[in-house]
């Protein structure tokens, strides 16, 4: 007993065909949600990171660089 198997070439290329549309559109979804549209328009210019400089700072700024409370930075 032999197995013959049916061959379709025209069922094969819609199957590649298929496969290759279902990548694109992939890649095209994530194009238009995740692509690269360039600089934003609004400028949030250079935001100090330093906490005493900070206007978003949690603690308030002490009077003395070495960040000790007291008079004279005792």
């Amino acid at each position: 007993m032999e197995h013959t198997y049916e061959t379709s070439e025209v069922r094969s290329w819609v199957i590649i065909g298929l496969i290759l549309a279902f990548i694109l559109a992939k890649g095209v979804f994530a194009f238009v949600m995740v692509g690269d549209r360039g600089q934003p328009d609004w400028d949030y210019r250079a935001v100090k990171d330093v906490p005493g400089e900070s206007p978003y700072a949690v603690y308030e700024v002490l009077p003395y660089p070495q960040h000790v409370r007291g008079s004279g930075g005792e």
